[in-house]
């Protein structure tokens, strides 16, 4: 399966009805699942390499798999909201919850996997201590670079571009000005960058065509209005509040770190470590924020942790 199926979900909290969009691979009525959540300002395709690879090593195991990888709200073929202070995890998660709903009324989740990057990591780790609401319980949890307590000059870099859509000249000057501003998602081939960010741009507005003329980065420049209000002093109240919240996680759990990440620290990841679900730490030399898991050193570790068993 070399392309995944552009699917639907409809959303009524807190602003609906509205749609969701998700990216669905393998086999729609496999019992286990893995849902994959990307970072503040990315889409669903960012998992494309990921969700191959798992569907190549389940298959060798003479196992199915269902990857879904949706847009959150305001990114991607996803619409945005009428309200930009609804941009934040309450509203994020119970979108998941109907997704899920949509996803186990057609075929029942039995196992239920939890990939999150950055912000969709956020996302996991609430998610991973609800108890009603969900088919099945988070079984398996992968944080990518991301954690309960964050560094407040990560956040300020991000912050410095969030909400800059463009427009950019050409998809080429575009391409390059996001390797530029991504420089922390490490190395990568032309071809490689090229194909994880092709479905950040669309035409910008009054263009048809992607390839000539202007194009814009595909969110909504509305998302950073939330997260540019955050200050120090919200920040380490949210790390305690979030703490609070991984403490709580019991289901098995995989921690990624790029080695030279300004968000999640090397204290702060160790303490994870340390407590809560206790998950095995993985770093990832000469990345930042945040490892893209399109590299097999990066995406094979995370087939393993979630097919073993």
């Amino acid at each position: 399966m070399s392309q995944p199926e552009l699917n639907h979900v409809l959303c009524h909290f807190p602003l609906g009805p509205r749609r969701m969009a998700y990216w669905q691979w393998g086999d729609p009525r496999s019992d286990h699942l893995v849902l994959c959540v990307h970072g503040l300002t990315r889409q669903g395709r960012d998992f494309d390499v990921l969700a191959q690879a798992l569907l190549a090593k389940a298959q060798s195991q003479g196992r199915s798999i269902r990857v879904v990888c949706p847009d959150v709200a305001g990114r991607g073929h996803s619409d945005r909201l009428s309200d930009a202070s609804f941009y934040q995890p309450l509203t994020y998660v119970a979108d998941m919850q109907a997704l899920l709903a949509q996803l186990h009324a057609q075929s029942p989740v039995q196992h239920f996997d939890w990939v999150g990057t950055s912000m969709g990591g956020v996302m996991g780790m609430l998610s991973a201590v609800q108890g009603q609401g969900w088919p099945a319980p988070v079984r398996r949890l992968v944080l990518n670079d991301i954690g309960p307590a964050l560094s407040w000059a990560g956040l300020e870099h991000i912050r410095g571009y969030v909400g800059t859509v463009g427009p950019f000249a050409s998809l080429a000057q575009g391409l390059a000005q996001l390797r530029e501003r991504m420089a922390t998602f490490g190395p990568h081939s032309d071809e490689a960058w090229a194909a994880l960010n092709l479905p950040m741009f669309r035409p910008a507005p009054g263009q048809l065509d992607l390839h000539s003329g202007p194009v814009v980065l595909h969110y909504d420049p509305a998302i950073a209005e939330p997260f540019k209000t955050l200050t120090p002093e919200s920040n380490a109240q949210g790390a305690e509040f979030m703490r609070a919240v991984y403490d709580q996680i019991k289901c098995q759990t995989l921690l990624l770190r790029g080695a030279q990440s300004a968000l999640l620290s090397p204290e702060a990841a160790l303490e994870m470590t340390q407590r809560g679900p206790q998950p095995q730490l993985l770093e990832f030399a000469g990345v930042g924020h945040a490892p893209t898991l399109v590299s097999p050193d990066q995406h094979r570790p995370v087939c393993d942790f979630l097919l073993a068993g």
